[in-house]
């Protein structure tokens, strides 16, 4: 958490990991996931839609405003209770939708990660 820390208070290692986020959206690089998203990365309308890049987008355009590891997380718990929590109907629905939005968002993270090793490692400072 320290380290996360340590790069988030760097406005120019933010300003960096944001250009190489953006990038990794607007060069279609997720693309490579279509297998694991099946359509709903393929067409970028669906892509849209798809509750794990909603989270991330929007994770991604707080970064923008705050680097604040609190201001970050309370957005992303919000993104989970508009999305994954409020929409079950039973305990049930719920493990399911939450089992499988876990699945696809580390799975998502993963993809970002390699793809920003790969091809934007000054993302990394």
């Amino acid at each position: 958490l320290q380290t996360v820390r340590a790069l988030l208070n760097n406005n120019s290692t933010v300003t960096v990991l944001r250009a190489g986020l953006h990038a990794v959206f607007s060069e279609q690089s997720l693309d490579v996931t279509k297998n694991l998203f099946q359509d709903k990365v393929r067409n970028p309308k669906k892509r849209q839609k798809n509750t794990e890049f909603k989270c991330l987008k929007n994770f991604i355009s707080l970064l923008t405003s705050s680097t604040d590891i609190r201001d970050l997380l309370s957005c992303f718990s919000s993104d989970l209770q508009t999305f994954v929590i409020k929409p079950s109907r039973s305990k049930e629905a719920f493990k399911k939708q939450a089992s499988d939005f876990m699945l696809k968002w580390n799975l998502l993270l993963s993809t970002v990660g390699k793809i920003l090793t790969i091809n934007r490692t000054d993302s990394f400072g």
